[in-house]
């Protein structure tokens, strides 16, 4: 990583010297805009709209504009003002977490003691830890003053920018003037359904499906060309095989189906982890407890069997997850015509 400020954090006499590194990164893929026809690049040319040259960005000034006359504030300018010339992290209060509200949360940062002796440093981080409470800091940043919460992770300090008070709106939504009456049943399924979804929060699980399919595209026209069939690539079958499915309104009904569905998903053994590890493991799992009354059934088919092994595969590899549902639907649907209508009935009767 490259520092990309130098400063001090300063809080009464105490001075930490620290370099700050972008804390984050992007992982999307970088795509970029060319003309459809021939494939060409496009460029945006910074044009003077005076003498129609096209201008160096090192002769690119910033301006301000009221209407009557143009103030022209150079980057020399800029860098004179007091503020953009502190470096300084200055520490204003210490405050409990809670009282930050995640909302307010922007970029974050490492900080990394700038110095050969990390006494200071490590002070710090032992009096936010015992303390159990951040800082709230104000610095200056690429012209811009900045009030952030400096706290600890792991055991590197983590400043993180905070939006300014008057930066976040206010919501005004005249659809929730009007208060709906909640049902004490209403209210106890949905905290079974939330308890049936309970599990400790490991981001690691979790992948960005967008990017990977955005890849395995890529990859398939850099090999095959731009002849490729999309649907094919990843498998997906024509909409009008595709199960429908009805919208129900009753919320009631939808609870009670959602509870069930986890319910049959936890006992089908198609998972080994609880409800919500995954969006694969969440789309096996609706397609497992659609599933569940057929498994209950006297039939013994082959064809009725079959759901329950595609289900199986499809909580292994969190790449196919997106995979299979639709294979899942193209098995059932194969089930539901192969088994008896009996096999049918038994679920409303145990339902009811």
């Amino acid at each position: 990583m490259r520092a990309i400020w130098k400063g001090a954090v300063t809080f009464g006499l105490v001075n930490v010297p620290v370099k700050l590194y972008s804390a984050t990164e992007d992982h999307d893929v970088g795509l970029h805009q060319v003309h459809d026809t021939d494939g060409g690049r496009i460029r945006y040319q910074r044009r003077c709209e005076v003498c129609g040259k096209v201008v160096d960005f090192g002769h690119i000034a910033k301006a301000y504009d009221d209407g009557e006359r143009t103030v022209v504030l150079t980057p020399d300018d800029l860098d004179a003002l007091p503020v953009e010339r502190s470096r300084e992290i200055d520490v204003v209060e210490f405050v409990p977490r809670d009282q930050i509200d995640p909302i307010m949360y922007e970029h974050a940062y490492y900080l990394e003691p700038d110095s050969k002796s990390v006494k200071s440093y490590r002070l710090l981080v032992r009096t936010l830890e015992e303390s159990d409470r951040v800082a709230v800091v104000s610095f200056s940043l690429r012209q811009r003053t900045r009030l952030a919460a400096l706290r600890v992770r792991g055991d590197v300090l983590l400043l993180q920018v905070l939006r300014w008070d008057d930066e976040v709106r206010e919501p005004e939504f005249p659809s929730l003037d009007e208060t709906p009456r909640i049902t004490a049943k209403e209210l106890e399924m949905a905290s079974a359904l939330v308890a049936s979804f309970e599990s400790d929060f490991e981001p690691e699980k979790f992948t960005d499906e967008y990017q990977v399919q955005l890849r395995t595209l890529i990859d398939a026209k850099l090999e095959h060309g731009d002849a490729v069939d999309t649907a094919a690539t990843f498998g997906e079958e024509p909409d009008e095989e595709k199960e429908d499915v009805a919208e129900v309104i009753d919320l009631m009904e939808v609870l009670r189906r959602s509870v069930e569905r986890s319910r049959g998903s936890g006992s089908s053994g198609t998972s080994g982890t609880s409800g919500g590890d995954s969006a694969g493991d969440g789309a096996a799992k609706s397609s497992t407890s659609r599933r569940s009354p057929a498994k209950k059934t006297p039939a013994k088919t082959s064809a009725a069997k079959k759901p329950a092994s595609s289900g199986a595969s499809g909580t292994k590899d969190s790449g196919s997850a997106s995979k299979a549902p639709v294979k899942k639907t193209t098995a059932r649907a194969t089930a539901t015509k192969a088994t008896s209508g009996s096999a049918k009935k038994t679920p409303a009767k145990k339902t009811g």
